[in-house]
């Protein structure tokens, strides 16, 4: 039974430690102000953020979701032509974290999800058959940080439960799902469109103008949401970011929990229909064109 991950495996040369284990696992680490290779992990980083991490942290700077993003990250594809995740952005003509300071981090009570979890590494995993993702853990092991000689023993448990880790895997699960759906669906549902990876992008990582999105007329036109729903979404980031992962599982996936007007359903099948018979037509003009070039009396 194959396996289908946000993160690749490690391979050669990668601190990953090849194996993986549960929460039960008991490693040894810890990281204090003391230690020699302390600031060493924040002075050369690569550190994607969920969207939880980005919507604490622009909470946390009081800005905009899209002023956060332009200052603090850079987007990258997770695949070529796929989907887009976020990375943060370190110092200008450098490597480090631009929230680092001597004393350590400057934004540590909202530091994201990686920060918390080194040295351990999350890989979420779902099984073909199955619908939901596992949680399935490394160890992460460089040469600078002298952490694993610390004699203090913990299972990842209870290291998850130290760096507050439980509210940010729960909230980040519905886009993890979302990555692996993309994964594992591959050719099945086609290249992405330039829209689609454009939503994709505004939805999971700016909230703020997603909010604008689902205020607006156009999308009340299409859908059909109570009243008060639609109120608590919009008057709270939480809700509206697990509500975004919602919309994109059926926009993207065709899985619909959201109501769509009478009209707008309509209109939705007439364009459904409209592009089955217009890519019927593409194959059976492609099919022609294959028949006329195998059969031409001049070859």
């Amino acid at each position: 039974m194959q396996d289908d991950k946000v993160q690749n495996l490690p391979f050669p040369g990668n601190p990953v430690v090849p194996q993986t284990f549960d929460d039960s696992k008991v490693i040894q680490f810890q990281c204090n102000k003391g230690i020699a290779c302390w600031n060493a992990c924040c002075s050369n980083i690569d550190i994607s953020l969920t969207p939880y991490d980005i919507l604490r942290l622009k909470r946390r700077f009081d800005t905009s979701s899209g002023e956060f993003l332009q200052t603090y990250t850079v987007p990258y594809e997770m695949e070529q032509n796929s989907i887009a995740g976020v990375k943060l952005r370190p110092v200008a003509n450098g490597t480090a974290c631009q929230f680092m300071t001597p004393q350590g981090c400057s934004v540590y009570e909202d530091r994201p999800t990686a920060c918390r979890y080194y040295p351990v590494a999350l890989l979420s995993l779902r099984r073909q058959d199955e619908y939901t993702d596992h949680a399935s853990y490394a160890l992460i092991e460089e040469p600078h940080c002298l952490g694993h000689k610390e004699p203090r023993q913990i299972s990842v448990a209870n290291y998850r439960k130290e760096q507050g880790l439980e509210p940010y895997d729960d909230l980040a699960r519905g886009w993890r799902q979302l990555i692996l759906k993309k994964k594992s669906s591959g050719p099945s549902i086609g290249k992405p469109s330039k829209r689609s990876l454009e939503l994709f992008f505004m939805v999971c990582y700016d909230i703020d103008r997603f909010s604008q999105f689902v205020a607006s007329d156009g999308f009340s036109d299409i859908y059909d949401l109570p009243t008060e729903e639609l109120k608590n979404i919009l008057c709270d980031d939480v809700e509206l970011m697990q509500f975004g992962f919602r919309f994109l599982r059926q926009v993207l996936f065709g899985e619909e929990s959201i109501a769509l007007r009478k009209e707008a359903t309509e209109e939705r099948r007439v364009r459904l229909q409209e592009r089955q018979q217009r890519l019927e037509t593409e194959a059976t003009a492609r099919r022609a064109m294959e028949q006329d070039e195998m059969y031409d009396p001049e070859e």
